[in-house]
């Protein structure tokens, strides 16, 4: 079971539970809200359309913001992409330095086990081909645009970051960037209102405890009501 989960930041608590993950997977949540909407301020999602779409339909005022934690997802998925070219292209004795490689590639530097060896088997990986570096220099970056001081330096600073992708002319990071500069509102909306959707992260891996313990709920009904009653603390949209 794939849902929709609105969340509330205040209060920590799953406020709607929504089969699907199309934008009709939220209708009942939009009629159950009704005047309240007007009070929302900020929705954070990932850069999906159909949730997107269904935020400008229904709350055209509020400021959307583009999670973080899927940004780097995608740019992930992408480096795992590139890794994947480059292995599957390289001689034996190569293939054989970047075999494992992908979870260091995906890794925040600071996150390297040094016991393990782990950054110098990065760095040699990386010194066998310039674009798999590239690629994940860029990525280090990135992340860097939600440090700036303020939202004109992040302007900045995203902009240069487009520039420079784009001029690295590799292939599979061309839709990403697209994409990054078609909704680069989202991103910038961060430095005037710093939600994410980390909390909600943490509630969805609760969820899939549960379900794996059960072994799957055939009552999609009883499966809800678990999933509401994962927080204790009251909360006003479940009239």
């Amino acid at each position: 079971m794939k849902d929709a989960c609105p969340f509330c930041f205040q209060t920590g608590a799953v406020i709607f539970v929504g089969q699907g993950k199309g934008k009709e997977a939220l209708d009942p949540f939009w009629k159950r809200l009704g005047k309240r909407r007007r009070t929302i301020k900020a929705v954070a999602i990932d850069m999906g359309h159909s949730h997107l779409s269904a935020v400008w339909e229904h709350l055209p005022k509020a400021a959307v913001v583009f999670d973080r934690f899927h940004v780097i997802k995608l740019y992930n998925q992408k480096l795992s992409d590139l890794r994947r070219q480059v292995q599957n292209g390289a001689e034996a004795m190569a293939k054989d330095v970047l075999k494992g490689t992908r979870w260091l590639l995906l890794k925040n530097p600071q996150s390297l086990d040094e016991s393990k060896n782990e950054l110098n088997r990065l760095e040699e990986a990386l010194r066998l081909n310039q674009p798999l570096a590239t690629a994940y220099y860029l990525k280090e970056d990135l992340r860097q645009f939600w440090e700036q001081p303020d939202k004109p330096s992040a302007r900045r600073f995203l902009r240069d970051w487009i520039a420079r992708a784009e001029a690295s002319g590799i292939t599979v990071l061309k839709k990403l960037v697209r994409l990054l500069y078609l909704r680069r509102f989202g991103l910038l909306a961060w430095y005037d209102h710093s939600i994410s959707t980390g909390p909600l992260e943490g509630t969805n891996n609760k969820i899939k405890t549960i379900q794996r313990k059960a072994y799957g709920f055939r009552d999609a009904q009883y499966f809800t009501l678990r999933i509401y009653s994962l927080h204790e603390t009251k909360y006003a949209l479940v009239g």
